[in-house]
């Protein structure tokens, strides 16, 4: 029996029978100034036999689910006259790599040569790196609990040696080439770096050539696996973790402004030292369940290292300083402090818990995500805060009786109607899709998971809102202006735990729902998320 692995002794016969698998060398120049490496896929000569996905794995020795090269199939026409393409893609070792931008432990390296290399000692495997990309390319290892990629060989390049995905290509259909970035940017991108249905070029300006064949005028290129679609991943960690910090906020504005109307004068009562607590206490929880989706919980603190670029290492940094600051204002109101350095201390921890909110919605905001890059994102992502006013005003009501409660009921109940809006917003948004949108695909795809697999759900979201934001506060205000305290504090926390239900559900169907970018006809794409 041989001891040969079955890529050694696939290369062997086909050297023997003087069919190689591909040139062992590179025949091409040394790299010049402006210069670096780029694939070339040859889609006339690809029979989509797989050997490439093979060949990368053995090379790389990663399991069959872990896809650094992936093999996608399209197909046009009717029978019999009938076409059918594939794409085998792996890193197109972008000019502007998003993975690189968005990476927060700096983990992404682009080399001299163009490769964009990923160092994985440094990652900690919050797979972000995973949304940003358009193509779907890291993959997040489970086993070693790293997102890891394609780089190009870089070990065999620096030999004079092709990839493995090129050495065992029976085609040929995989080359390796050098590229003029300045020439390519310019003139031949957006001619010869376009393949049926990827994602935008200027996205993150690919390198990848291709070779199509000849289409008929109109003909229209299908993704082979339009009829599959599968929910994403739950991120139950991120759920729980961006609901409770943005009720943290919410609380915290309440806080504040309580604090300040009753040191301006106003005949308000005077937050307390529970109120302080609430503030700060959702967030204190929230974040460290978010270490439960990284691969390495342990190395939690370098999600703070790439400030300059990635929205996550800003969200960690001021959502931790606002935690922070927001247990120094508890500690105050537990000494009785209720000075100007208080209102100070305060209005700095506000203005940095709104940011970090806002780049905790940015990490969000990509293009290779269409359902979240949107500006509702955002919108909705403060919006949760009302659940924080809830929260305060029934700590008001339970410590002060209906004194202030009902001013704060008031503007809960206004906080509350705008989540409604915006709710309602995307609802309608969904409703009236525009087939001409060149997202409309994915978008449509969203608009499916949320009628079809998760419609009880939706409806559960919806109704919810309505009655746990708007009806029941309401009706709490009524019980107070009646003087039935103890209905009232009933009510306002069925509200509160509804509200928080809600927007949960929500957050939940944000994540299930949406549908990246990606490669078309990608059957066997293998474990993109863990």
């Amino acid at each position: 029996m041989s001891d040969k692995t079955p890529l050694e002794s696939f290369i062997a016969h086909k050297s023997d029978t003087g069919m190689q698998c591909g040139n062992y060398t590179i025949d091409i120049p040394e790299l010049k100034e402006g210069e670096q490496y780029r694939f070339h896929f040859d889609a006339t000569a690809c029979v989509g036999c797989h050997c490439c996905e093979v060949a990368c794995n053995e090379q790389n020795n990663n399991p069959a689910d872990i896809k650094w090269r992936r093999v996608g199939e399209m197909e046009s026409g009717s029978f019999p006259d009938t076409l059918q393409l594939f794409n085998s893609m792996s890193c197109n070792h972008c000019i502007d790599p998003e993975c690189l931008r968005g990476c927060p432990t700096n983990s992404y390296i682009k080399l001299d040569n163009g490769i964009v290399f990923h160092d994985d000692d440094v990652c900690i495997g919050c797979q972000y790196c995973t949304w940003n990309c358009p193509y779907e390319v890291p993959v997040f290892n489970p086993d070693r609990g790293i997102v890891t990629k394609c780089h190009m060989c870089v070990d065999k390049l620096e030999v004079g040696q092709t990839p493995a995905c090129v050495q065992a290509c029976p085609a040929g259909a995989i080359e390796i080439e050098v590229v003029n970035v300045e020439k390519w940017l310019e003139e031949d991108m957006v001619k010869d770096g376009v393949a049926p249905h990827l994602p935008d070029v200027s996205i993150t300006k690919p390198t990848t050539r291709y070779t199509l064949p000849e289409l008929k005028d109109g003909e229209e290129i299908r993704v082979a696996d339009e009829h599959i679609l599968k929910p994403a991943h739950s991120e139950l960690p991120l759920v729980f973790m961006t609901i409770l910090t943005q009720i943290s906020l919410g609380a915290f504005i309440a806080l504040f402004f309580g604090q300040l109307l009753y040191w301006l004068g106003f005949d308000l009562p005077k937050p307390n030292l529970a109120m302080s607590i609430v503030a700060f206490l959702p967030a204190a929880i929230g974040l460290p369940l978010s270490a439960l989706h990284l691969g390495r919980p342990i190395m939690a603190i370098m999600a703070m290292k790439n400030w300059r670029t990635s929205w996550l290492s800003r969200e960690a940094i001021a959502l931790g300083a606002f935690t922070g600051l927001a247990t120094m204002v508890a500690g105050l109101h537990y000494l009785k402090y209720s000075g100007f350095g208080l209102i100070l201390l305060e209005a700095i921890t506000l203005f940095i818990g709104v940011y970090g909110i806002y780049a905790q919605s940015m990490i969000y905001r990509i293009k290779a995500r269409p359902s979240w890059d949107r500006s509702s994102t955002t919108k909705r992502f403060f919006g949760s805060g009302y659940v924080g006013f809830l929260l305060m005003a029934l700590i008001l009501l339970i410590s002060n009786g209906k004194d202030g409660a009902t001013v704060l009921l008031a503007v809960t109940l206004l906080a509350g109607m705008a989540q409604m809006l915006i709710i309602f917003e995307e609802v309608m948004f969904y409703r009236h899709l525009d087939k001409g949108d060149k997202l409309y695909y994915q978008l449509n795809r969203t608009r499916i998971l949320l009628q079809e697999n998760f419609g009880s759900i939706k409806r559960f979201r919806v109704y919810s809102l309505i009655i746990f934001a708007l009806v029941l506060p309401l009706l709490a205000i009524l019980f107070l202006s009646s003087g039935l305290v103890g209905v009232a504090i009933s009510t306002l926390t069925l509200a509160t735990l509804g509200s928080l239900a809600s927007e949960i559900s929500g957050r939940y169907l944000f994540y299930r729902t949406v549908v990246p970018l990606g490669l078309a006809g990608n059957f066997f794409a293998g474990k993109q998320r863990g």
